[in-house]
């Protein structure tokens, strides 16, 4: 199985005094750096549908009304490397019309540059997303057919459109 969409292609992250979020079709991603040696034990982090609130030994760091709903039982956040706190929110809308323009309302905007970057990247993962579904769907069907045609005889087949000189020329799409 290949990588997930965002891993091959890069994130477009949006910099922040603390770190930096980013997002996908589905999720966003929020990185914050806190001291090194940082505990779990130092990390109050509260996760709702339209609310965060982290704070790293008694300091809040972030909190606010998030930009859009997440699904609040899928929001997650680990400690790494104790000094980056990853919080994961699943988007309750995930089309490639609903890209963040900032993680809370009124707070940490992607400038117009990166907003553009991102928007473009959410399009690409639904055109990629798209496709991987038509090559499932197709090839779902294909099964389907030469399971019930075994030979895959093309002889009592029918074809319209104007396919004079044998068809349509693929021979330039070689490599």
């Amino acid at each position: 199985m290949s990588a997930p969409f965002e891993e091959r292609s890069g994130v477009v992250p949006c910099g922040t005094p603390w770190g930096r979020w980013y997002q996908t079709l589905e999720e966003v991603f929020i990185e914050v750096h806190v001291p090194p040696g940082t505990r779990a034990k130092d990390v109050c982090c509260n996760l709702q549908s339209r609310h965060i609130a982290l704070s790293v030994r008694g300091q809040d760091v972030l909190q606010g009304k998030l930009f859009d709903s997440t699904v609040t039982d899928e929001g997650t956040w680990t400690l790494e490397d104790r000094n980056l706190i990853q919080i994961v929110l699943m988007k309750t809308n995930r089309d490639a019309g609903n890209c963040w323009t900032s993680l809370l309302e009124n707070e940490y905007a992607a400038d117009p540059w990166v907003q553009d970057q991102m928007q473009r990247k959410l399009t690409l993962e639904r055109f990629q997303k798209e496709a991987n579904q038509l090559i499932f769907l197709l090839s779902i069907n294909l099964f389907s057919y030469l399971h019930q045609n075994p030979g895959f005889d093309f002889s009592g087949a029918e074809i319209s459109g104007n396919y004079s000189k044998g068809g349509p020329d693929f021979s330039s799409l070689e490599k």
